[in-house]
Order: structure tokens, then C-alpha cells, then sequence
């Protein structure tokens, strides 16, 4: 009994089955994760180590060169990359393919090991190993914007709105951007201070000594033993004022406020700004735990949202900055309308060429088999993303072809006068191994996107997976239950008695044509053959003038700039580039009563790039000359329109900045081509970088070459004279504090406010308004003897240029 013949006899059987099928795969629809890319393995981890007021020179030679020869005793290790710049070095340590998803947590807790024990690093150097939140995602990102509350106002509300972002069900981390924190400065003049007696130790030591927060210990009374816990720490900024500072002999007192000016702010320079719109803003992005559906996430975070509109006050407004949800939704909305049309269209080929009842028979095979495959990738775990929905496309194509041969053949039987039944059953005996051997041989076509041992090959091996259960579907539901419909509903007369209809003569006539032309193809067969040959050349000619793009630009209504000035610049400055692009598209692109589709809104980073909200966005590395643009866009049809106007704009007005207007990659982030030039002689190295650089910017269809090291950058050598400095009574450690003072100050304590713990800086009270001439007058103090010199009198400032960063 083969699977036509039980489908038949067994009917009943055979249709409760498939409305089974058909049920669980409607229910498991609702319930498959959504997401942008199938889930992969991430085999990179960075180590991070911060090494403050060290050239990048110094950072590669005292840190990042010990850290990467522990990262290459690794034998999982297949790559080992770093970037030095000044105060940072950030090694980046990727893994064979060939590691296991599970095996990634002991490789890395073993290096954690290898760079806790090693020797020789710079006091305070302590590399950190990063494996969490590479690769990613936080395709959800809302901005609270603030219109006349301080960052710290406006950051309350943030956390108590992160914390019902976290709480919902689907979302895996919520962080936050453009958080400015605060800090306690107390801000002094070295003369005055001087005139006290004082010096900037003394009044740390004095501070420190006053703002405690430790047990005093317990004691027993009685039947009880009681904590002790003694008064000190600071409650208000007014305490801190309040300071009594001894001066003099020790027996008079003075309040700090009275010789300094104590204030509250915030980290200054800023580590990064985030506007929305051209407003201040405080951005939350958020994860999407893994198999959790996006688009439900999405929903909820909507009701956040309203749920918050109507509590906070005037001035303060939630806004969507990043829509991954969306953009899925849309998506399987289009699959949802390529499945109709593939009905349609199969549909009105079949009545056209085969009849009605032929047409509906072969036309339901495209939705059971989708469902069906459907509720087999909800058993696997295998969820609806960009890649499955694509291999779900392909398949619809090809899914119809085992229907299409099977119902032939069984109308073809019924043509030559076999009965119904033994007509479905000898066509499936017959077919049953050649379409199993047709599907295999289709499916296996994707085979090595499956077996490929990569990132890349957990992103695409699903279109493999994906393919084979909807064609397998499609052969089984083909033997079965359209065997079974074409026995139910199939009236086929036998060719003698059936009447010739129009449709039949044209078939007919297309039959006679091709016989003929197969005749002639044979009578001149060396001829076609030849012919065959010119032609397969010619379309290998023709396949070079093809454009490759192994993954094309995202189709999302999304515009991105990303910003690089030359090492060293201000965010202040950064900010203000940014802004002069905001007018523009203020002014040129945005949406509004002049204008129906263009720029809806956008919103700005610099210092830092955003969490990474799309799979084609890889953030630069945090610095206060970068930055970074989100722009959304009415519709995906006007990118390439407001691209083109934002790199004219932005040629024309910043010709010296490197900036890149562009679109996401559907694939991932990063440039299509790099050329890589290794050297120990960075000088060799930067001037092949020149040349490889002309070279390629002459080529046709090339834009933004650039290097990855970036322009020099300046710095200024303090040339110490040590014996002038020891005549002086400075020592080099002296020289180092009083700069650090001036120019950066130093935490000196912490300010507790409710839960909060906010630094103390001190520093002098110019250290905002520095110039050469200042700095090189300014009073080195020692902390022996407490008299001051000026620093001209015991180093030189030298100016020299530096690479800003180094790359291994």
C-alpha cells in the first residue's frame, strides 16, 4: 500500500490529520520568535585596558603588546587584533570557527586567568575581558527628551522607566545613552590657597578625613550588642561648603566655601551627547532576549510609552528613535502578500492551461505546504527573520512543482480510460522515488550554507533547513492529499470521448512546433551544439557585467552618517558640525506642510555611537571626535534621495572632516573592501597608506578611502630639566599633579545622594580657560617644601605630532 492508496482508502484518517497539521501550524505561527538575523555565535571578545595620560607609542609598548602575546598561547586563537590610542589600549582576540557555542565560556574564563596573571603592566593597568554584548543587537530605541529640565532631572525619570522597560517579558537589556553624570566641584586658586597656609594635598586630605562613611564599631549593653555609627559623611552640597579647614597654626578654622567655589555639575567634557531632533535627550536601547518575538516586545514597549505620556509633565516627551520591530512586521506582512499572489498567479495559470478544479487542486498545495512548514520550523525552534522569510520565498516558487507532476500524470492516466483511484495510485508508485531524488537534489543545492562553520554559516544555514522542510512538505502533501483531491473532484473523460476545446488546439499546436524544432536541432546537431557553446560564453561574458553584492543595502527607511574629525578634537566642536547638519535637514529634508516625504526625525550622538540598533550599524570606537547620525526616512524609496543630498551638503561645507552618508547593510556592518599593509616602521607604513590610498580613490566607483589609523594628532612634551627642577625643590611627581590639577583635576571623595554616589573633583578654577602661554606660566607646587615656581623655569614645551592611534 503505497501513500496514495492509504490517503484514498483511509480519507478520513488521511484529512484529520491534515487539519492537525493545518491547526498546529496556525497556533505555532503566532507564537515563532521574529527577529531581524536567526540567532549566531559570536567567537570575538575585546580586552580593554585603560592606561590614562599614556601616548598611544606607550600604550602599545606597556600594555597592548603583553596582553596580545597572552591572548596568542590560546590554541583556540585565530586572530588577534589591537588599537592603541592615548590612555586606552583594546585588544580584540577572535576564535576558530571550529569552537563550540558551548565551549566559548571556558576559552574565555581561561584568558581571564592568563591576563589576571600577568607581569609587568603599569601600576593601576588592569585588562578587562569583554565577551558580553558583541554582535548584539537592541533593535528598539526610545529617547526621552527634555525641554528645560536638567540632565540629572531628566535622568530620574529615565531609570524609572528603564525599569519597566526591563520588566517586560521579550526584553533582554535596556541601556542607556547620553547620560551626563554628575559631579561635586570644588574649584580653587593656588595664590589664595597660599595665603592660608594651604596647598591643594592638604585641603584633599582635610576633605577625605571629613567625608567618611565606616562602622565605629558595636558595644555591649546589657543583654545587647548595638552598632555604632558615627556622623560624617556629607549630606548636601552645603555640607561640603561647610568644611571646617584648619589654617594658621592649626587653631583657627575657616569654611571651605570661603576659600573655594563649590558647585554641583557634570562630567566635563562630556563622554557623549544625544540629541533628538536637535533637542537634549536621554536614549534607551533595547534587547530582545533570544527565541523572544520582536514585534510583541515592540507592542509592549509601545504601551511603556503611552502608559508614560500621560504621567510625565510639560517639557519632557517619549520618542521612537529605532523601529526594528516595524521593519519585521512589514516584512512578514510582504511574505503574507507574495503568498497570496503565488496563489493567484498559480491559480489563473492552471485554469488557463489545465481547468478550474486542476487550477484549485494544484493552487491549495501553496498554503498547506506553507503552513506545514510553518508548524515544522515551530518544533525545530527555527523563528520568522530576514532569512527565513527569504527562504520561504524561494521555496514558494518551487513548492508547486511536485503538485503540478503528480496531477499531470494522474490526468493523463485518466485520459487514457484508467479509473480514478488506480490512476492516483499508479502515479504515486511511479513518482514516489523520482520527486523524493527532485527534492533532495534541490534542497541539497543549499547544502553548503548548512555546513558551512561560521558566523556567516548560523546566519544563512537556515535558508537550507528552511527550504528542505518546505519542499519535503510539499512531496509528501503532493502524494497524499492532492492525490486525494485529484480522486475526488477530477473529471477526466478519456481522450476519445473528450471534446477538443481552444486552449487544447493551442497546446496542441506549441507541441507540433517544438517536436518540429527538436527534428531540426537534431538534422544539425553539430551547429547547435556549437551554437550551445557561444551562447554559454557569451552569458559568462555578459555575468561579469553583473553587479556582486553578496549582501545588498538594507531596505529599511533608514539614513545613517557616520562622523570622523581628526584625532583630538573637542565634542564641543563635534557637536557643533552636528549641528549644522541638523539645520540643514531641518531646513531642506525634513517632513512638514511644504515638504510630504523626506526626513521624519533623527537623532545624534557624538563622543559615541548609539547601542548597535541594526545588524549592518557597527559603532566606532567611543571618542570625542566621532559621532553619529540616525535618520528615518517617510519611506525606503526616498534613501537614496536624502543620501545624495546629505553627502553634497556635507562635500561642499566640511570638505576636511571624513564624513559617510550612507545606508545599512542587509548583511552586516563594515566596508565591502579592505586592503591590509603590515609593517613594524609606522612611517613605512603610513606612507604605503598614501599610496595604496590614491591608487584606489582613482579607480571608478570607489568613495570614502580612508585608513584606519586616521591623521596625526598633536600633543605637547613637558621636557622636565631635572636639575633645575631639583634646585627648585619640584619634583617630577610635583610637575605631573599640579598639570593633572589644572588641567583635569582629581577625585578627592564621594558625595552620597539618596542612592546615588557622585565624585568630588577638585581643581583650580581656571581649568577650563588653558592656553600654551598659561600652561607654561602656571605655579608647580611642592608638596615638601609648599613654595611654587613657574613651570617654564624647570621643563620646556615641545610641540610633536603623534599617531593618534596604532593598529596590529
Amino acid at each position: 500500500m503505497n501513500l496514495a492508496q492509504f490517503s484514498i482508502e483511509r480519507n478520513r484518517i488521511t484529512l484529520t490529520v491534515l487539519a492537525t497539521v493545518l491547526i498546529m501550524g496556525l497556533v505555532m505561527y503566532k507564537s515563532l520568535p521574529r527577529d531581524s538575523m536567526p540567532p549566531y555565535t559570536v567567537r570575538v571578545a575585546n580586552i580593554i585596558s585603560n592606561f590614562p595620560g599614556a601616548s598611544p607609542e606607550r600604550v602599545e609598548l606597556l600594555v597592548t603588546d603583553k596582553v596580545e602575546k597572552v591572548a596568542q598561547e590560546l590554541p583556540e586563537l585565530k586572530e588577534v587584533t589591537s588599537t592603541s590610542r592615548s590612555g586606552l589600549s583594546v585588544v580584540t582576540v577572535e576564535l576558530r570557527d571550529e569552537v563550540k557555542p558551548e565551549d566559548l565560556q571556558a576559552v574565555w574564563d581561561r584568558l581571564r586567568r592568563k591576563l589576571a596573571a600577568i607581569e609587568g603592566l603599569p601600576n593601576g593597568v588592569s585588562p578587562f575581558l569583554d565577551d558580553d554584548g558583541i554582535g548584539e543587537v537592541f533593535g528598539i530605541a526610545v529617547g526621552l527628551v527634555s525641554d528645560g529640565y536638567s540632565y540629572a532631572e531628566a535622568k530620574d525619570y529615565v531609570d524609572d522607566i528603564k525599569d519597566d522597560f526591563i520588566k517586560l517579558e521579550p526584553a533582554a537589556k535596556v541601556e542607556l545613552g547620553g547620560v551626563q553624570e554628575e559631579r561635586i566641584f570644588v574649584e580653587f586658586d593656588n595664590s589664595r590657597l597660599k595665603e592660608y597656609g594651604l596647598s591643594a594635598s592638604k585641603l584633599q586630605s582635610y576633605i577625605s578625613a571629613t567625608n567618611i562613611l565606616s562602622s565605629g564599631g558595636q558595644v555591649n549593653l546589657e543583654d545587647e550588642r548595638i552598632i555604632l555609627e558615627p556622623t560624617g559623611n556629607y549630606n548636601s552640597v552645603q555640607d561640603i561648603s561647610n568644611t571646617l579647614i584648619p589654617v594658621g597654626d592649626g587653631t583657627q578654622m575657616i569654611n571651605l566655601g570661603d576659600i573655594t567655589t563649590v558647585s554641583k555639575g557634570y562630567i566635563d567634557p562630556p563622554t557623549q551627547i544625544v540629541k533628538v531632533n536637535g533637542e537634549s535627550a536621554i536614549s534607551m536601547h533595547i534587547s530582545l532576549k533570544e527565541g523572544a518575538n520582536v514585534i510583541a516586545l515592540g507592542e509592549e514597549v509601545n504601551t511603556v510609552i503611552q502608559h508614560w505620556q500621560a504621567k510625565l509633565p510639560v517639557g519632557l516627551e517619549l520618542k521612537r528613535l529605532a523601529s526594528l520591530d516595524t521593519y519585521i512586521d512589514v516584512k512578514i506582512k510582504d511574505f503574507v502578500v507574495n503568498l497570496i499572489q503565488s496563489i493567484v498567479i498559480v491559480l489563473a495559470v492552471m485554469l488557463l492551461f489545465l481547468g478550474f478544479r486542476t487550477g484549485g487542486i494544484i493552487a491549495s498545495l501553496i498554503p498547506m505546504v506553507t503552513i506545514m512548514t510553518l508548524m515544522l520550523m515551530g518544533t525545530l525552534g527555527i523563528g520568522l527573520n530576514q532569512v527565513t522569510l527569504a527562504a520561504l520565498i524561494m521555496a514558494l516558487g518551487m513548492m508547486v512543482d511536485n503538485a503540478i507532476v503528480v496531477a499531470e500524470t494522474i490526468m493523463v492516466k485518466m485520459e487514457k480510460g484508467t479509473q480514478a483511484k488506480t490512476a492516483a495510485i499508479e502515479a504515486c508508485g511511479e513518482l514516489f522515488t523520482p520527486l523524493l531524488i527532485s527534492t533532495l537534489t534541490t534542497s541539497a543545492a543549499f547544502l553548503a550554507f548548512y555546513l558551512a562553520e561560521s558566523t556567516m554559516g548560523d546566519i544563512v544555514g537556515p535558508i537550507f533547513v528552511v527550504i528542505t522542510l518546505a519542499l519535503l512538505s510539499s512531496w509528501i502533501i503532493a502524494l497524499t492529499i492532492i492525490t486525494l483531491l485529484c480522486y475526488l473532484f477530477l473529471n477526466i473523460k478519456p481522450k476519445e470521448e473528450k471534446k477538443e476545446s481552444f486552449i487544447d488546439r493551442v497546446i496542441n499546436r506549441l507541441k507540433f512546433l517544438y517536436k518540429d524544432l527538436i527534428l531540426k536541432a537534431l538534422a544539425y546537431r553539430k551547429l547547435v551544439l556549437i551554437g550551445i557553446v557561444v551562447l554559454f560564453i557569451l552569458s559568462l561574458f555578459g555575468f561579469t557585467k553583473i553587479p556582486f553584492v553578496f549582501f545588498p543595502d538594507s531596505d529599511r527607511n533608514m539614513v545613517t552618517v557616520d562622523i570622523n574629525l581628526p584625532q583630538g578634537t573637542r565634542i564641543e566642536t563635534t557637536q557643533s558640525l552636528l549641528e549644522h547638519i541638523e539645520k540643514f535637514m531641518r531646513d531642506s529634508l525634513m517632513v512638514g506642510k511644504d515638504r510630504e516625504n523626506g526626513v521624519t526625525d533623527w537623532s545624534s550622538y557624538a563622543g559615541k555611537g548609539p547601542e548597535s540598533y541594526d545588524l549592518g550599524y557597527s559603532p566606532d570606537e567611543p571618542n570625542s571626535s566621532y559621532a553619529h547620525m540616525l535618520v528615518n526616512v517617510s519611506d525606503a524609496i526616498y534613501n537614496n534621495e536624502i543620501v545624495n543630498k546629505l553627502d553634497v551638503f556635507c562635500f561642499e561645507n566640511f570638505p576636511n572632516a571624513d564624513i559617510k552618508v550612507g545606508l545599512l547593510g542587509s548583511g552586516g556592518g563594515g566596508v565591502p573592501i579592505e586592503v591590509k599593509i603590515s609593517g613594524n616602521d609606522p612611517d613605512v607604513l603610513a606612507a604605503l597608506s598614501e599610496q595604496t590610498k590614491k591608487k584606489l580613490a582613482s579607480i571608478q566607483g570607489t568613495k570614502n578611502v580612508k585608513d584606519d589609523w586616521g591623521p596625526k594628532s598633536k600633543k605637547f612634551v613637558v621636557n622636565i630639566d631635572q636639575n633645575k627642577a631639583m634646585l627648585a625643590g619640584v619634583s617630577s611627581q610635583d610637575i605631573a599633579t599640579s598639570l593633572q590639577t589644572v588641567l583635569d583635576g582629581f577625585k578627592t571623595g564621594e558625595y552620597r545622594e539618596e542612592d546615588k554616589s557622585i565624585p568630588i573633583i577638585m581643581r583650580n578654577d581656571v581649568s577650563q580657560q588653558q592656553t600654551l602661554a598659561s600652561i607654561e606660566t602656571l605655579n608647580v607646587y611642592s608638596q615638601a617644601t609648599g613654595k611654587s615656581v613657574p613651570l617654564i623655569q624647570v621643563a620646556n614645551i615641545i610641540p610633536e605630532w603623534q599617531y593618534a592611534k596604532i593598529k596590529r
